[in-house]
């Protein structure tokens, strides 16, 4: 697919200064709840104000974001929403992005897997309750093996952290530095 053909597949959807969001592809007005949805079905699409054309659609999936996380159980305590917060402004900010992006496209892609052994072995696909049902009797192990990665994750960091450092000083060994005390 050529970078015109995406353009030409992306939905647009405009939002307009009274907060309404107006989907281009079936000439109507859409609520957030229907944005979900085209994101649920990995629908392509761009929020764009009406008026400026600047792109808002990181601030309507903030919004759904937010709509989710206030109703319901939440899936962000209020301890990981304070450390990503710490996260902006820090020099690890990029880092960060990037990690919990990988990683949620790598439990996205576990999910995937699960989903289709599923098929081969009962036939047909779980549906959400029957997903509850089994992640309920099997979360001790799976949060087992969701500690031992993030343990090994965190590990990999550190080692690749030091070897960084171990090549800084390797490069500016010959300049007349005086090692920190």
């Amino acid at each position: 697919m050529t970078d015109q053909t995406a353009a030409d597949a992306t939905r647009i959807i405009k939002k307009y200064p009274n907060r309404r969001l107006y989907d281009t592809q079936t000439s109507s007005y859409i609520t957030l709840s229907d944005v979900k949805q085209l994101v649920l079905e990995n629908e392509i699409f761009k929020v764009v104000d009406a008026k400026s054309g600047e792109e808002l659609t990181r601030s309507i999936l903030l919004q759904i974001i937010l709509e989710e996380e206030s109703g319901g159980v939440p899936m962000f305590s209020s301890e990981m929403l304070a450390q990503i917060i710490r996260f902006y402004g820090h020099a690890m900010q990029g880092m960060m992005g990037a990690y919990l992006e990988k990683n949620l496209q790598a439990f996205k892609e576990i999910q995937d897997r699960v989903t289709e052994q599923s098929k081969g072995l009962y036939g047909t696909q779980f549906g959400p309750e029957a997903w509850t049902q089994f992640m309920n009797m099997q979360a001790p192990m799976l949060q087992t093996m969701m500690n031992n990665y993030v343990e090994q994750s965190k590990n990999m960091f550190v080692q690749m952290q030091d070897q960084m450092q171990d090549q800084t000083r390797a490069m500016f060994s010959g300049f007349p530095f005086k090692p920190k005390e």
